[in-house]
């Protein structure tokens, strides 16, 4: 029976244990190990028995011009918000350093491959929806898979709002739809993890 056997403790608690950790410290993951973790993320449900995950594993020497295409693309974004300047070089160059420092850099991206085609906005957007979905369950994958290993990674979902900019800067094809970048590293030596409050279910959940 599909399951059985499963510890189901120890997956509550690798879960609850799970943090979004930015302070992360080098040397970059060898590359068996982003080969385990992108495995990882291959195994997230996906609709229609599709697979429409691709990852890139962006290299130190493309860092600064992603970086620079993204913060481009951002940086006309916030100007329009009317963001004052200093809040906009700020928030900037923190986005710019996270980038170009991360340890392993991961780029997610989706493909419509096997989706439905629709001809009405209204299902074709629930059907790209469904393809959301399974990314998000992919860079869970990913991201528990770390935390298990004792590594330190978070997500940052700045590819969404640059798209263009990404794959102009990876020379990717134009299938790819970028969705987050995962920084993943080694946990710094003075980290603490911080203590998740309990939750109060009864606020997020109804029941009919």
């Amino acid at each position: 029976m599909a399951g059985a056997g499963f510890d189901a403790d120890g997956m509550d608690a690798a879960i609850r244990a799970r943090r979004s950790i930015r302070g992360l410290e080098g040397p970059p993951l060898p590359p068996e190990q982003v080969d385990a973790l992108v495995a990882l993320a291959l195994t997230a449900p996906a609709p229609h028995h599709t697979e429409p995950w691709r990852f890139v594993e962006v290299s130190p020497a493309r860092r600064e011009a992603l970086a620079v295409a993204m913060g481009d693309a951002w940086a006309a974004d916030l100007a329009r918000d009317g963001l004052p300047e200093a809040r906009r070089a700020w928030a900037l160059a923190r986005s710019h350093r996270r980038v170009v420092d991360a340890p392993t850099l991961l780029l997610g991206c989706l493909v419509a491959d096997g989706l439905n085609a629709y001809a009405d906005d209204r299902r074709a957007r629930a059907e790209w929806g469904l393809a959301q979905h399974s990314f998000g369950a992919a860079l869970q994958n990913i991201l528990l898979g770390a935390s298990a290993r004792g590594l330190a990674a978070y997500w940052i979902s700045a590819p969404l709002y640059a798209p263009e900019a990404v794959r102009s800067a990876l020379d990717l094809d134009e299938a790819w739809q970028p969705q987050a970048l995962v920084c993943i590293g080694r946990l710094r030596a003075d980290y603490a993890p911080f203590e998740r409050p309990a939750r109060d279910v009864t606020r997020f959940l109804v029941r009919r």
